[in-house]
């Protein structure tokens, strides 16, 4: 393989980012990576109750999602992210106007 060949492989795809509109809130996955896991939904709403999501709908804070959750306790991450789709759906998330 030349050189040249090897260097675009490993820059990889360029993506280029846009001037659209900004999409308000954050996505689940970032907040749900920085907790440690099992974990009571308690002491979801406590620590990151208060923080807005990105959903289908637009923003909408965790706290607001949590209390329509029936499961009490969540052992993996997974098990959270997919509790949290039920409530909120899944599909496009909108953007500021």
């Amino acid at each position: 393989m030349a050189d040249d060949e090897a260097d675009e492989e490993d820059e990889g795809p360029v993506v280029e980012l846009g001037e659209g509109a900004a999409v308000e809130g954050v996505p689940l996955a970032r907040v749900t990576s920085r907790l440690t896991w099992g974990m009571e939904r308690s002491e979801l709403e406590r620590r990151v109750g208060d923080v807005e999501i990105r959903t289908p709908d637009g923003p909408t804070s965790l706290s607001d999602v949590l209390a329509e959750v029936d499961e009490p306790y969540f052992e993996r991450r997974q098990e959270f992210e997919a509790s949290v789709r039920e409530v909120v759906g899944t599909g496009p998330v909108p953007t500021e106007e």
